[in-house]
This record gives C-alpha cells, structure tokens and sequence, in this order.
C-alpha cells in the first residue's frame, strides 16, 4: 500500500507540475493559447489512450509489472520534458506521461483490489487517492523550482526517485495468476446496467472538475484575486479533497457505497449552482474549496463501486482498473473543453447549471429503485 501510493504520488506531481511552467513556455515557445491547452490536456488524452492497453497488460502480466511499465515510461518522458525544447516533442512527452500514468493506475488498483478484502476495499482506495492529491499539491511546488533553476536539474531529482519506486515495486511479492481476459471482456461487462452506471459516478467528479479547472481561475482573476490567491485556492481544494476521500472511504466499507454518493451528489449541486453568485474573489474562494471537498465524496465509493460491479461480472481486477482510467480521463476532458465552449458562448453560470443539473440526475438515478438493485446486487 505505501509503494502504491508513492506510485500515484509522483505520477500525479506531474499530471500538475505543468501550471507553472506554462507562462514561460508559452513565452520561450510562442504557443498560442490553443497550443498551451494542447500541452496541458496531452497527459488527460495521453492517459485515455493509454486505459485499455493498460487494463489488458495488468491482466494478462500482472500489476506488479503494470506499476514499473508505468514507472518506466513515466520517468523518461519525463527526462524528454526536461531537456527537449520545442513544442511539438514537449506534446508528445505529456502524451507519453498520461500513457505511463494509465498504466501505474491501472497496476496499482488493480493490485489494492486483488490483495484487499471488498470489507476494506473503499478505505483503500480512499488512502490511495490522499497520497495522489498530495502529489497534485506537490506538483506545483515541483514545476515552481524548475523555472527558478532549470527543468533539467529539477525534474532529474524526482526521476531519480521513480527509478528507486521501480526497484522497490520489483522488490515485492505478487500472487498474479494470468489472466486471457481481453476488451471484449470488458465491452461485455460495460453492457452491464451496474458496471455503466458505476462508471459515470467515476466520470462525473472528473467532469466538474474539469469545468472548474478553467473557469475559477478566470473568474478569481476577474474578480481581482492574484496568481497567489488563485494557486492558494486551488491548494486548499485540493486539500480538502484529499482529507475527505480515505474518510468517505472508511463510511462506504461500513454504511455501503450509495450514502456518501447521494451526499456528495446533492451537496456538489448545490455548490456549483453558487459558482457565479458571489461578486467578492474570498468567497468565490471558498465555493471553490468546498467545491473541492464536496467532489472527494464521489471518488472513493464511486470507485469501490465500479470494482465491486465489474467483480461481479467476472472481469479481471487490471481491466476494471482500465475502465476507472477510461472514466476519469473522459470525464476530465470532456469537462474541460465542453465546460470553457459553453460559458464562452452563455456564460460561466450556464455551465455551471449543467454541472449541477447532471449531478442532480444523477442523484435521481441511484435513488431509483431500479439503479439501487442494479448498484446493490453487484455490491453482494
């Protein structure tokens, strides 16, 4: 559990070390802003891409060798983002990063999942996701210190220290048996009313999240907030969402997954339904944290659930891990493009209102009885 975590740690750190670089690239570069959002989203797609082989190889060899692939891959792209110097290669070491990330992911939950009781299954994955919101409020502070001494003297440190994460993950047992199970397992499984609707309580964290991500810093911006105020808001969100997850966790192993989801749903509605009424950026700020905590009530039992479907249908533990990829990066990519499309054209309240109107839906739906069989039958 402590290597795993390390694992998400660092390959989140660079999912996020990117934001303060990026001024000063677009300066050095000369991107565009369509340029800059390509080089931000290259880990999400590279990510989405990297889902399905990384789900089949978790099956098929194992987690234990899933983890280093994605260790692998994820230090010598970063080695190339360090020491590279145009925008094109740049692209593709962000692309190759989100495919090692897909991969570490899916090795390391399939791996908790296959070594865990489902008893314990939801406190887990909520420590697992701590340490990977830790390593998003690292990144920064990581991608800080490399435009004060240089890209390459600051990311060959942390290099360093996934390549002692590889030695360390080949060091420990694994009781793999290999697995034949392929994308048509899985497409079989997402026909599934339970897999599917476990699946979208995955994607649509990452959804808002995604929307958040563009329109609060522009609107903290508006409303007069600094780059300081900004990042602090977005430290403190995180933070929230990392302190929230291993507790909702810990509550979906003992009360059952659908409590904290239909908690975080209606609260998450209401939150983002607040987006575009404050006209002071403090309390702006504060939505926007609480915005943060509200999500971390989805992740863990959303999670949990999604693996407690896909066992139910006999679906291997790295190709479930394959369709949590699938569902975040999705959802994020989905949330960030079509969130900043439509407040450009109606406003930021706009999207907001269809933020919080798919949360409300989606409320709807697990308090159905039919959607409660379909959860709780892949839950026994």
């Amino acid at each position: 559990m402590l290597v795993i975590s390390a694992v998400v740690f660092v390959d989140t750190m660079f999912y996020a070390v990117i934001a303060p670089l990026l001024p000063r690239l677009s300066y050095e570069l000369h991107l565009s802003k369509l340029s800059a959002g390509l080089m931000t989203a290259g880990y999400p797609i590279g990510t989405l891409v990297g889902s399905l082989p990384g789900g089949v190889l978790a099956a098929r060899v194992g987690p234990k060798a899933t983890v280093v692939a994605g260790l692998t891959l994820l230090a010598g792209s970063t080695l190339a983002f360090a020491f590279l110097h145009s925008a094109a290669a740049l692209d593709c070491a962000r692309l190759i990063q989100g495919v090692g990330g897909a991969f570490s992911w899916a090795g390391g939950l399939a791996w908790i999942v296959a070594e865990t009781s489902p008893e314990r299954r939801g406190a887990l994955i909520g420590r697992a996701l701590a340490a990977a919101i830790a390593g998003a409020l690292f990144g920064p502070v990581i991608g800080t210190l490399a435009n004060a001494i240089g890209r390459g003297a600051a990311f060959s440190v942390v290099v360093l220290f996934a390549g002692l994460l590889v030695a360390e993950t080949r060091r420990l047992p694994s009781s793999h048996v290999r697995s034949e199970q392929g994308v048509g397992n899985l497409l079989a499984a997402l026909a599934m009313p339970g897999v599917a609707l476990a699946m979208w309580l995955v994607a649509l964290p990452a959804l808002a999240s995604g929307v958040i991500d563009v329109l609060a810093p522009l609107r903290l911006h508006h409303l007069g907030a600094g780059a300081i105020a900004v990042g602090a808001t977005f430290l403190l969100a995180a933070g929230a969402e990392g302190a929230v997850s291993p507790v909702v966790g810990s509550l979906s192993d003992r009360r059952g997954r659908l409590l904290p989801l239909r908690l975080g749903l209606a609260l998450a509605a209401a939150l983002l339904l607040c987006f575009a009424l404050p006209g002071h950026a403090f309390v702006l700020a504060a939505v926007v944290v609480a915005i943060g905590g509200s999500l971390g009530a989805f992740w863990a039992p959303a999670m949990a659930l999604l693996t407690d479907a896909a066992e139910r249908q006999g679906l291997d533990h790295g190709l479930t891990a394959a369709l949590t990829n699938l569902a975040w990066a999705g959802g994020q990519i989905i949330g960030s493009g079509a969130g900043g499309a439509v407040a450009n054209a109606a406003g930021d309240a706009a999207s907001m209102i269809i933020a919080a109107g798919l949360c409300l839906g989606t409320l709807g739906l697990v308090l159905s009885a039919g959607a409660v069989r379909a959860l709780t039958a892949s839950a026994r």
